[in-house]
């Protein structure tokens, strides 16, 4: 297959009329010029210059060949050009998918406000609280909570300091009152989530000095996140959630925080992509959306 950058170079050598010319305005050595020129005639089978050590000519083949080159490199640059300015136009689709609770309640007002922004962008969401499979699924995007388990996809931190708080509605801690210490909610109903099967009963804080950890037990648990956070809120026992799932909640005093000088466990919200390449202007734009929007959730609390 040729190469683009032999192209350029006999394009060029042949406009100046010399091959050391054409390396010095490549920026390339003489005997890298040298080496390309042969490549090229040699995937060609035929010779395209004739040089000596003072002259360079086009050969017969070498003119007959000139006027595809060119307009190989123009079509190539045309393409170029195309996708550079596909980049820079905020339009066409984003398939982005997001956990269940952060998604129905944060997530959607800023994509209402994102699109009315730009008009021209479609969104195709996906809530749900299992793994994405980005080389299988229809999404480009995946917000997911945690450091990333498969090291071959693109990270882009949206919310890195996020943790996990405890909390309980009002009318809970009326009823069966507040607790004090970590030991204590072995006596308090714990709501649980579960992912791919497992049940997330083991929470864990630190308090400056070292790290706490205890079994909790509830009569209910759920695989969907937003489910937990509507049992916290109905008062029916304490959960164990993301700052960013339940900071409107705290604020609005449907919530409140429980122990707040212990740190709950780190739980980073990264928005993850298959490539790089993906990374287009409305991408971009949406990835510095999301991050305001989470620092502003986690500048309501101190702890974060």
């Amino acid at each position: 297959m040729l190469r683009f950058d032999d192209l350029q170079l006999f394009v060029r050598a042949a406009d100046l009329g010399s091959l050391s010319a054409a390396a010095r305005v490549m920026d390339l050595s003489p005997a890298v010029a040298s080496a390309a020129l042969k490549r090229i005639e040699a995937q060609l089978g035929a010779r395209l210059l004739a040089r000596s050590t003072r002259s360079l000519r086009l050969t017969a083949e070498g003119e007959g060949f000139l006027e595809y080159a060119r307009a190989a490199l123009s079509s190539l640059d045309e393409g170029r050009q195309l996708l550079s300015r596909g980049q820079e136009q905020v339009n066409g689709m984003i398939q982005l998918s997001a956990p269940s609770d952060f998604g129905r309640n944060a997530l959607l007002p800023w994509l209402d406000e994102f699109q009315q922004t730009h008009p021209g962008l479609s969104v195709r969401l996906l809530l749900g609280d299992r793994i994405a499979d980005l080389f299988r699924q229809p999404v480009d995007l995946a917000l997911r909570y945690g450091e990333p388990e498969d090291s071959s996809l693109v990270a882009l931190p949206i919310a890195p300091h996020n943790r996990r708080v405890l909390c309980a509605s009002p009318a809970y801690l009326a009823a069966h009152g507040r607790p004090r210490q970590v030991e204590q909610l072995a006596q308090h109903n714990c709501l649980l989530f579960m992912l791919g099967g497992r049940v997330h009963d083991h929470w864990r804080f630190a308090d400056g000095k070292r790290e706490i950890g205890l079994t909790v037990r509830g009569d209910r648990f759920s695989d969907d996140a937003d489910v937990v956070r509507r049992w916290a809120l109905a008062g029916v026992g304490v959960a164990y959630k993301s700052w960013l799932d339940v900071a409107a909640d705290v604020r609005e005093g449907r919530l409140e925080v429980l122990m707040p000088h212990l740190a709950g466990e780190r739980t980073p919200l990264n928005l993850l992509c298959a490539h790089r390449a993906q990374l287009s202007k409305p991408i971009n734009l949406l990835r510095d959306r999301l991050r305001k929007g989470c620092a502003e959730l986690s500048g309501s609390y101190p702890g974060l």
